[in-house]
């Protein structure tokens, strides 16, 4: 976790956040109240007032902060090797193999068990 991030929020950032919360609350109360309209605008109108809200919401420290972590999240993604076709066929038939096996071993056990429970009981 960076220093950035332990900031202090400022009235300012109190009311970017107000304001991203009334946009929200806008699309949604918009989306209800003109229910007759077609959807398309309906769509247009949330889509529109959820970007701007979401605008104002990444204004804000924590907004800011929010973006350097996606940013730091997207460099270490950039860092994963991924497996190659050839390992990972290989990684699925040793875990259906080993799947196969235990399935057998659990079969025999509940045989065996099943079996010794009948002489048990008779």
């Amino acid at each position: 976790m960076s220093a950035d991030s332990n900031t202090k929020k400022s009235p300012l950032d109190i009311l970017k956040w107000i304001l991203a919360i009334a946009f929200l609350a806008a699309a949604v109360v918009g989306n209800y109240m003109y229910a007759n309209e077609p959807l398309l605008y309906r769509v247009l109108g949330v889509v529109f007032l959820m970007l701007v809200g979401a605008g104002i919401a990444l204004t804000s420290s924590q907004g800011k902060a929010f973006l350097q972590l996606l940013k730091e999240a997207n460099i270490e993604r950039r860092k994963v090797v991924w497996p190659t076709r050839q390992e990972t066929t290989q990684t699925t038939m040793i875990v259906v193999v080993v799947v196969i096996l235990m399935s057998l071993v659990l079969w025999g056990v509940d045989s065996l068990l099943s079996w010794l429970i009948s002489l048990l009981l008779g």
